[in-house]
């Protein structure tokens, strides 16, 4: 990989100095990519956790039954297949994200 310059406001650079992170810039990064990750894993779980409870279900499963189809296509079940579908989608991305950075 190569370097990358990175250009940010004197204020920006003091706040980023500041962090209470002991290591170098690019530790810092690191860092703080690594919690806005497990920031939105967090998210994304709730999501699933939320629906999973009010389906009593996995979303492979609300797939699979074609819990939309049988529930006429309302719209509070479209809506909740769209969200759980991003969310685990999310959850796939977020957990490579966080092996890849991690490794």
């Amino acid at each position: 990989m190569s370097d990358v310059t990175i250009i940010v406001s004197s204020k920006t650079a003091e706040h980023f100095k500041d962090l209470p992170i002991n290591t170098d810039a690019d530790g810092k990064l690191r860092a703080l990519l690594e919690a806005e990750y497990r920031r939105r894993l967090s998210r994304y779980n709730l999501v699933d956790r939320s629906l999973r409870k009010k389906y009593g279900m996995t979303f492979d499963k609300f797939e699979e039954k074609r819990i939309v189809e049988q529930k006429g296509f309302s719209w509070d079940v479209e809506s909740n297949a769209i969200e759980w579908d991003l969310a685990a989608s999310g959850i796939r991305t977020m957990q490579r994200k966080l092996a890849e950075l991690t490794e």
